[in-house]
């Protein structure tokens, strides 16, 4: 994936989007097959609110096209409840769901930490420590105690990514020396619905110029999502 940025949303069952985006008599069966054909790769949330299973990942590895990439986000009982203590069988139950069930179109792993997570260096060897680095692993954090040298250093020296990710709250840079380009817009001012004007769409376009990764548009409580996702792809 040399040289490739992909883009794409981080739900695509949305009522929001008949008439826009799906035809009006679009039914929810139907969405994912559409969804497809416009765009390759979908960034999996599902698995933060319920742990997944085998033979889940195995139905979303053969409904999608051959060369259809997953990014999938890790359950919250890890990041938000267990915060990465204690649950080493968990972490590892979960990365060989992902790399059984999904195979070779397991593209990320992304754990978003909750914004109570503030930096600690006790904190940073704990979730390196905890990490399968022999998958391409995306930390995202709601704390901006994290944006700091110290992280990113131990991040390029373990093959981290650390997420670039446009929040109301949060600094708004594009990381571009990582293993990958991974940048999440959850939508700014209002997060979840504001869309990203053209100038912004544009800078992501030039910032991101010849690096590989992942955007991913997650400002999908409203129509916003599906029209920036292809709006910046017709720009790249």
């Amino acid at each position: 994936m040399k040289n490739k940025i992909l883009i794409g949303c981080s739900s695509y069952n949305n009522r929001y989007w008949k008439g826009i985006f799906y035809p009006d008599n679009m039914t929810a069966s139907g969405m994912f097959e559409f969804y497809y054909q416009h765009f390759n790769t979908y960034e999996f949330n599902g698995s933060f609110y319920r742990f997944p299973t085998l033979k889940v990942f195995t139905n979303w590895y053969n409904k999608s096209p051959e060369e259809f990439l997953f990014s999938v986000k890790a359950p919250k009982e890890i990041t938000h409840i267990k915060q990465f203590s204690d649950c080493e069988n968990l972490i590892s139950e979960f990365y060989n769901v992902c790399k059984m069930g999904l195979k070779e179109k397991l593209a990320c792993v992304l754990f978003q930490f909750p914004p109570s997570y503030y930096f600690t260096l006790e904190r940073l060897h704990h979730i390196i420590k905890n990490l399968d680095l022999k998958f391409q692993n995306v930390i995202e954090f709601r704390h901006e105690s994290w944006w700091n040298d110290t992280v990113w250093d131990a991040f390029l020296e373990n093959n981290i990514t650390f997420c670039s990710v446009s929040h109301p709250q949060l600094p708004q840079t594009i990381f571009k020396n990582f293993p990958l380009v991974y940048i999440r817009l959850h939508g700014t001012p209002k997060m979840f619905y504001s869309s990203y004007p053209l100038q912004e769409l544009l800078h992501i376009r030039d910032e991101t110029h010849l690096k590989s990764g992942f955007i991913y548009f997650n400002n999908t409580a409203s129509e916003a999502g599906i029209l920036n996702a292809l709006e910046l792809k017709n720009l790249i």
